[in-house]
């Protein structure tokens, strides 16, 4: 099926539909985010879900859920506690995202999460594709959006000759074909079917306009972010030498690293001694 930039005719669309949801009835995967339509638990689950596979996620899904059931409760917790239960999931950031989020919506008035993709967008952390993602699974909205396995899906189908791909030639095509009475089981379908792509046939992600190769972890200052943390939650109020020597790096890596993370809110620091910053 290749149809590139041209608008496809229902025939097509019914046949691509058929394809997608004839594998998804097939062989969709039962998550338990899918299993609610609670906007927090799909902002937790979305926030895990970025740049992170489904099989990491899950058991850290059902914890985070099991320790802060709603937005009051992951508000009133301490940073310490959040990064703690997110030990394993990698890019930290996303957890002091998730807090924050949670600690905005609690300050508002009527405490509810917003069901807007431009208010969305406002809160931290979220970017456009996120934002549309919660309004299709949380409240079943017909947004048009691209993220890793709905590309590939397009690519596979639609672009299977050509290279640098960008997201705008694509995004036509996702709004053609979406199921606009059930966005939200559509999705899953596509979703799914990306995944599946990627299994058996590789990923075609290199062939897209906006692919970035992913820098190795090892030695990157993501891994040296990750192992401060780390050491500062099971030893608050360590001093850069003692952390230094622990963890076996350069004082000079070590003191620019504590730095940034504490100018994003992870860290603090009192008479040269670092510990998780307060909520």
């Amino acid at each position: 099926m290749k149809t590139g930039r041209r608008n496809l005719s229902p025939g097509a669309i019914n046949r691509f539909r058929k394809v997608i949801l004839d594998h998804y009835k097939g062989h969709g995967r039962t998550l338990p985010w899918r299993l609610t339509t609670d906007p927090y638990r799909v902002l937790v689950s979305e926030i895990m879900l970025q740049q992170t596979q489904v099989d990491r996620v899950t058991p850290k899904y059902e914890e985070f859920i099991t320790r802060f059931p709603d937005f009051s409760a992951l508000a009133r917790a301490t940073l310490q506690d959040v990064l703690q239960v997110w030990q394993g999931l990698g890019y930290n950031r996303r957890a002091i995202f998730l807090k924050r989020i949670a600690e905005q919506i609690m300050q508002e008035p009527a405490r509810e999460f917003p069901q807007d993709v431009d208010c969305l967008k406002k809160l931290p952390g979220l970017g456009y594709a996120t934002a549309c993602s919660l309004m299709a699974f949380a409240f079943n909205a017909p947004v048009v959006f691209i993220e890793t396995n709905i590309r590939t899906v397009f690519t596979h189908f639609f672009f299977t000759d050509e290279e640098n791909i960008k997201d705008s030639e694509i995004l036509p095509l996702v709004a053609q074909t979406l199921d606009r009475q059930n966005p939200r089981v559509w999705y899953w379908a596509l979703m799914d079917y990306g995944s599946m792509l990627k299994r058996t046939q590789g990923s075609n992600n290199p062939r897209s306009a906006h692919y970035q190769k992913q820098t190795p972890f090892k030695g990157s200052d993501r891994q040296v972010r990750g192992m401060i943390l780390r050491h500062l939650l099971a030893h608050p109020r360590s001093t850069a030498s003692t952390m230094t020597q622990e963890l076996g790096m350069p004082l000079g890596r070590l003191e620019q690293s504590l730095q940034r993370l504490a100018a994003e809110g992870f860290v603090r620091e009192s008479q040269g001694r670092y510990s998780i910053a307060e909520a």
